[in-house]
C-alpha cells in the first residue's frame, strides 16, 4: 500500500483539532479579532497619500475659514473623522494627537490579540499532529503479521499527521501571525505620516495665546519709557 500525503482523517484530526482548541482557548471575541486581523493583513494596506488626498478639502476649509468658522467634515475614516472633530471643537493640535493615540492604542491591541490567537494555533498544530500519530498507531492490528496493508496504512497515517502538524505550524500559521504584526506596524507608520502632515497643515489656524509682556515691564515700565 503506497504512502499518500493526502489523508482526510489526518487532516480532520490536525486541522479540525487545532481550530477547535484555538477557539476554546480564545473565545468568540478574540477569534473574531483574529479573523479581522487576517483579513486586514491580506488586503491592500493603508496608504498615506490617499489619506492626505481625502483630507485636503477639510484642511483647505480650516486654513481658509479658521477653526472658529470651519465646519466638521467626515471622510469615512473613523479615526480622522474623530480627530478633526476634536481639533475643531477644542481648537488644539493636542486634541488631534490625543484622538490619534486613542485609535492607535485600540488598533495595536486588536492586532496583538489577533497575533496571539494565530500563534496559539501554531503551537497547537504539532500537538494534534502527535495526537493523530497516536490514533494511527492505535489502529494497528494486534497481530502484526496478519495484515500488512493495515500496518502500512497506520504507519502512513502516523507520518502524515505528524507532517501536517509541523508544516501547518511553521509554513502557514506562524508566518500568518508575523504577517498580522507587520501589517499593523505598516499601517501605523502610514497613519502617523498623515497625522504629522495634518498637524503641520492646520498649525497656522490654531489660535495663539497673546504673549505676556516681559517680566518687570508693566504699566510703570511703559510710562517710564
Amino acid at each position: 500500500m503506497p504512502l499518500t500525503l493526502i489523508d482526510g482523517s489526518a487532516a480532520l484530526i490536525v486541522f479540525g483539532g487545532t481550530l477547535a482548541a484555538t477557539f476554546l482557548r480564545s473565545g468568540w471575541r478574540e477569534s473574531a479579532l483574529a479573523l479581522k486581523g487576517l483579513r486586514l493583513a491580506c488586503r491592500r494596506g493603508y496608504n498615506a497619500e490617499q489619506g492626505k488626498s481625502e483630507l485636503v478639502g477639510q484642511v483647505r476649509a480650516i486654513r481658509e475659514d479658521g477653526l472658529l468658522r470651519a465646519a466638521p467634515g467626515h471622510v469615512g475614516d473613523c479615526e480622522f473623522d474623530e480627530a478633526t472633530d476634536a481639533l475643531i471643537h477644542d481648537r488644539s493640535i493636542a486634541a488631534l494627537l490625543a484622538a490619534h493615540e486613542k485609535h492607535k492604542a485600540r488598533r495595536m491591541a486588536d492586532a496583538d490579540t489577533a497575533m496571539r490567537v494565530v500563534s496559539q494555533a501554531a503551537e497547537l498544530a504539532p500537538v494534534f499532529g502527535l495526537a493523530g500519530t497516536l490514533v494511527a498507531l492505535n489502529r494497528m492490528p494486534a497481530d502484526l503479521a496478519a495484515n500488512g496493508d493495515a500496518i502500512t496504512g497506520a504507519i502512513g497515517m502516523a507520518v502524515v499527521t505528524t507532517l501536517y502538524g509541523i508544516l501547518s505550524a511553521n509554513l502557514v500559521l506562524a508566518p500568518l501571525a508575523r504577517l498580522i504584526e507587520r501589517a499593523a506596524r505598516a499601517e501605523e507608520a502610514q497613519r502617523q505620516v498623515v497625522v504629522d502632515w495634518l498637524a503641520e497643515q492646520v498649525a497656522e489656524a490654531i489660535p495663539q495665546a497673546r504673549a505676556a509682556p516681559p517680566h518687570g515691564l508693566g504699566n510703570h515700565g511703559r510710562a517710564a519709557a
